[in-house]
């Protein structure tokens, strides 16, 4: 990429790693004061998945173009099932609530949109 998309690019992923951040927190204040411990907790555990999800996500797209080693296509399999069966574990047995995890996982949805609503009020002015 040229510098300056290279620098636009940075700049964008940097706002929404902290709007999930800022969201996350100010969601798991407002729910544990509101609900409890157990709603907060639900939302703390889904607002860490979807960080480490849209981190994952962006290695996935900056490796786009270059070169990669393979690896066989189970091994992600494998990786999925194991993070879906952790996060059912952890859901299960520590009694967060379920819903409140689904909400947390929702972040980078609504992080995403608010750089779009960013980028319309300030145009390409980083």
């Amino acid at each position: 990429m040229p510098p300056v998309d290279q620098a636009f690019y940075e700049g964008v992923l940097r706002r929404i790693k902290q709007t999930i951040v800022i969201i996350g927190i100010g969601g798991v204040i407002i729910l544990t004061a509101w609900k409890g411990w157990r709603y907060g907790g639900g939302f703390l555990i889904g607002a860490g998945g979807s960080y480490i999800s849209f981190w994952r996500w962006q290695r996935v797209v900056d490796s786009v173009g270059t070169e990669i080693k393979r690896r066989a296509p189970w091994l992600l399999a494998i990786r999925f099932i194991v993070l879906i069966a952790a996060g059912f574990v952890i859901i299960e047995f520590t009694g967060v609530n379920q819903g409140a995890a689904l909400g947390g996982l929702l972040l980078p949805g609504a992080a995403a949109t608010i750089e779009i609503l960013y980028q319309l009020i300030y145009g390409t002015r980083s």
